[in-house]
């Protein structure tokens, strides 16, 4: 069954004393891949340095609206800079998205200031026809709207979804899958609990958002990828089937999406 984190900051300093004992530890619960969004521009280099040196790690290139206010460059040069690492990657087939971008209302920049950058990183995405890893944080109607409007070729990923079973059928209208991670583990979750419970399988992922998003009992800590098959074991739960189902199905889907 493939195991896959489709979403993991494994890059980040979190993980620089013993990235290589964590991987260990996740291979040994049968993880076969994990995919590392990008996050700011200067951190392309060092997330790609990464994935390269590892089979089994892939990456993608974005900004994540909390650095959109460290950009130095317009909007247009944003959507040159993706697609420009972008192609030198997937030479290696080791850039698989476009992300992690989107609107986040729980920052102090506004919603309108982060639109422009999302935007042309939807653009790069169609120009790529690479799928796109949505970042959502209070901005499910205008995430949804700039989805829409935008012309991109293979859909993606809502990371760490967190909303109703109405919102969810929206995304998933447009082609989208639904990032399951430890939100789920928390019992007071229950509208997205519900929601994820509901809906198809075959539109769900399984993500760590690792060392962020710690589980339920585990507040405080470093979260960590090894961690994931709580998430599925709580999902199965959730839906009354086996883990073995969910992991199956998810592994597939993660595949599906990010060329595998």
């Amino acid at each position: 069954m493939p195991l896959i984190d489709s979403h993991c900051h494994f890059d980040f300093d979190a993980f620089s004393a013993d990235r290589p004992q964590v991987w260990a530890r996740c291979q040994s619960h049968g993880m076969q891949a994990l995919v590392i969004p990008g996050v700011s521009i200067p951190q392309w280099r060092h997330l790609f340095a990464l994935v390269n040196s590892q089979p089994g790690w892939y990456g993608a290139a974005g900004v994540h609206p909390w650095w959109v206010s460290e950009l130095a460059v317009a909007p247009d040069q944003v959507r040159r800079a993706v697609v420009e690492r972008a192609r030198h990657e997937r030479n290696g087939g080791r850039c698989v998205a476009v992300g992690e971008c989107g609107l986040d209302a729980n920052i102090d920049l506004s919603l309108a200031q982060q639109l422009p950058v999302f935007e042309a990183q939807l653009e790069a995405a169609g120009e790529l026809s690479l799928p796109v890893i949505v970042h959502c944080v209070r901005a499910h109607s205008e995430v949804i709207r700039a989805l829409k409007n935008a012309r991109i070729k293979k859909a993606g990923v809502i990371h760490a979804f967190a909303g109703s079973r109405e919102i969810a059928e929206e995304y998933i209208k447009l082609g989208f899958y639904l990032g399951v991670g430890g939100t789920v583990t928390y019992k007071r979750a229950v509208k997205t609990r519900k929601a994820l419970a509901s809906v198809p399988l075959e539109h769900l992922l399984l993500e760590s958002d690792a060392p962020d998003m710690p589980h339920a009992g585990r507040q405080g800590e470093r979260n960590s990828p090894e961690y994931l098959p709580a998430v599925a074991e709580t999902l199965a739960a959730l839906r009354g089937v086996s883990v073995e189902s969910v992991i199956s199905q998810t592994g597939k889907n993660a595949q599906a999406l990010f060329d595998l």
